[in-house]
């Protein structure tokens, strides 16, 4: 009798830890729902003159799904502020091959002279003895 509970035992438990594997039903592959888009509903348009849209050309009244999911996420694109406008008409605009030029062993550079040299060297310190002086 003893020995039919312990094997009664040991074949539950091997049952219960064989349930625990990484094997079978569960673990299939999924699809992923967020990748799933909804399609627009068909509609019947007012005027049925129209002409038939060129092969390979994108839908006119659709955007991409990432364009879409913003527009619903955060309305559009919101107008500028005052602020922003004026910072950005005071700041002017970049000419268009800068980032190309800055990089040119020819362009020309200011120099800072050697106080500025002399502050970029200086070890760092534990801010002990620094000050600020605000003028006025």
């Amino acid at each position: 009798m003893r020995k039919l509970t312990s094997t009664a035992i040991i074949l539950a438990t091997s049952a219960m830890l064989a349930g625990c594997g990484s094997g079978g039903i569960l673990n299939r592959e999924r699809p992923d729902e967020f990748a799933v888009q909804r399609q627009a509903p068909l509609v019947v348009p007012p005027d049925f003159n129209l002409v038939p849209p060129a092969p390979g050309a994108p839908r006119p009244s659709e955007g991409t799904a990432q364009e879409q999911a913003l527009d619903a996420l955060f309305g559009g694109p919101a107008p500028r502020s005052d602020v922003e406008t004026s910072a950005l008409d005071r700041a002017g605009s970049a000419a268009p091959g800068i980032r190309s030029s800055v990089g040119d062993p020819d362009t020309s550079v200011v120099a800072k002279g050697s106080v500025t040299r002399d502050i970029i060297a200086a070890p760092e310190g534990d801010g002990q003895a620094a000050q600020a002086v605000i003028p006025g």
